[in-house]
């Protein structure tokens, strides 16, 4: 799976709510460019919202491909997945886009990446990024032992977690839910 560096992207299903969010860091080298990004994008009128990490334009390319697919498959995110997960792998141009993506509706969360992979995630818990591993294990643990606690909750404490340990994420959230 490729690896993006420089952002974090959580997403956590939970008690019937899904929430996905991601600091607002954008780095150039070793070097903070801007602390407020906004990396989270609703899709087909709210029904489905995304995350990305990676490069910015190369994730929109990717953001209008896949909100595309969703408008030809009628909301099925799954099957626009896959089907965008294809063209990205196959096409000359798509192929040399350097982003992942988080995508999440009321039912299904995934994982997009260049490679062709479409993952659904366990735990129903998706991470992304370079402060990935950090925002998932905080999740997990969240998830786990403080079930009282949303899953907006999870994802905004979880990233703070990141943001404490990874030096290419911050502290200034965007989070989205539906439910």
């Amino acid at each position: 799976m490729t690896k993006i560096h420089a952002t974090t992207v959580l997403a956590v299903v939970h008690n019937g709510m899904v929430a996905i969010g991601a600091d607002g860091q954008a780095t150039m080298g070793n070097t903070i460019a801007k602390s407020n990004v906004k990396k989270i994008r609703k899709l087909l009128e709210g029904k489905v919202i995304t995350g990305f990490a990676g490069s910015t334009a190369d994730a929109f390319t990717l953001l209008e491909r896949f909100e595309d697919k969703l408008n030809v498959y009628r909301g099925n995110m799954k099957r626009a997945a896959i089907e965008l997960a294809k063209d990205w792998r196959t096409d000359r141009y798509l192929r040399r886009l350097e982003s992942m993506l988080i995508a999440a509706n009321h039912e299904e969360l995934l994982i997009l990446s260049g490679t062709g992979d479409v993952i659904e995630p366990d735990n129903q818990i998706a991470a992304i990024g370079s402060g990935a591993m950090y925002a998932q294990s905080a999740a997990l643990a969240l998830k786990k032992h403080a079930s009282h606690l949303t899953a907006e909750e999870i994802v905004k404490e979880s990233l703070h977690i990141a943001a404490d340990i990874c030096i290419y994420t911050n502290h200034n959230l965007v989070i989205e839910k539906i439910g």
